[in-house]
């Protein structure tokens, strides 16, 4: 067994700028040797291992499964080594940086204030967020992801926030317009407002919600977006109607800016907001104050109310 009195860092250090930039050049500069000099370094690290952690193909170097698992440990490890090496240099604070990640529609509707509540408890421990509107996993290593997905099981830690109800909703004037109107004749009649989800149909949602309302509906028309947040921005200013998530936007339908003209039409559609980090982080006490933090702030949801803002 390996253990940390003979750990190998300097192949360990080599393995990373190579996995890193994926290429045994670009790591060498990174590093300032000798190409064959960081090979050898790969190559013993391998033997140690028994396994391969690079593989050279003709488009170039991919990472192995083995390679794959270790690269973002390892890279994580040196940039903790690093960063808390340069506070003790300059005399500073012992401050942290927590790389965070949220669906562009969660940090718009939710979770600003929950950072900026965060931030004022814990003024030492610095932010950087990132938002994509992927389904899952982004491809960036990060410390801490809240992903918008269906459940599932992977390598990381995983703690729903929330599983997401939708229900048609609109403009007050496209309300007043269709009062009167069944579900069904509501929804023929107006233009369908889609989300994209990765992998999926652009109809995917409503073709979901329709058949749990037991509806035959042309679920194929309408606009698509990218994210929930420009849907819900097309349906506030009069036109279309747009599945929404119950919670996410209770806010704008407290303040009349969305109607929702059916409630007894409400769904979960399958998905739900999660969060993940490395199984490695459970000790690290940033992280975990971090996800006990969220979770607290959205345990609300699961007593029926919204997390609070």
């Amino acid at each position: 067994m390996i253990n940390r009195r003979w750990l190998p860092l300097n192949a360990l250090r080599a393995y990373e700028a190579v996995g890193r930039n994926l290429s045994f050049t670009l790591g060498a500069q990174a590093l300032h040797v000798s190409q064959s000099a960081l090979s050898r370094h790969v190559i013993s690290l391998e033997e140690l291992l028994g396994k391969p952690l690079l593989e050279r193909k003709p488009s170039g170097l991919v990472l192995t499964e083995a390679g794959a698992a270790l690269l973002p440990v390892v890279a994580k490890a040196f940039d903790r080594i690093e960063q808390t090496l340069n506070l003790i240099q300059q005399g500073e604070r012992s401050a942290r940086t927590l790389r965070v990640h949220m669906p562009p529609s969660l940090l718009h509707h939710m979770a600003l204030p929950i950072l900026r509540d965060f931030r004022r408890e814990f003024p030492d421990i610095r932010i950087d967020v990132s938002s994509s509107h992927v389904t899952g996993l982004p491809s960036q290593d990060l410390d801490v992801a809240v992903v918008y997905d269906r459940p599932s099981v992977d390598d990381r830690v995983t703690d729903l926030l929330w599983m997401v109800r939708v229900t048609p909703m609109c403009s007050p004037d496209l309300a007043e317009r269709e009062k009167g109107k069944t579900l069904g004749e509501f929804l023929a009649s107006n233009e369908l407002l889609h989300t994209k989800l990765d992998n999926q149909p652009r109809d995917f949602l409503w073709t979901t919600f329709a058949r749990q309302c037991g509806l035959s509906l042309d679920t194929d028309r309408g606009l698509a977006f990218d994210t929930a947040m420009s849907a819900v921005q097309y349906a506030t200013s009069g036109d279309g109607v747009v599945l929404a998530d119950v919670d996410m936007l209770a806010d704008e339908v407290k303040a009349g800016r969305l109607i929702a003209p059916f409630p007894s039409a409400t769904f979960e559609e399958g998905y739900g907001y999660y969060l993940k980090f490395h199984p490695e982080d459970l000790g690290d006490p940033v992280i975990a104050l971090f996800r006990s933090w969220m979770i607290g702030r959205f345990g609300a949801h699961a007593a029926g109310a919204p997390p609070e803002a």
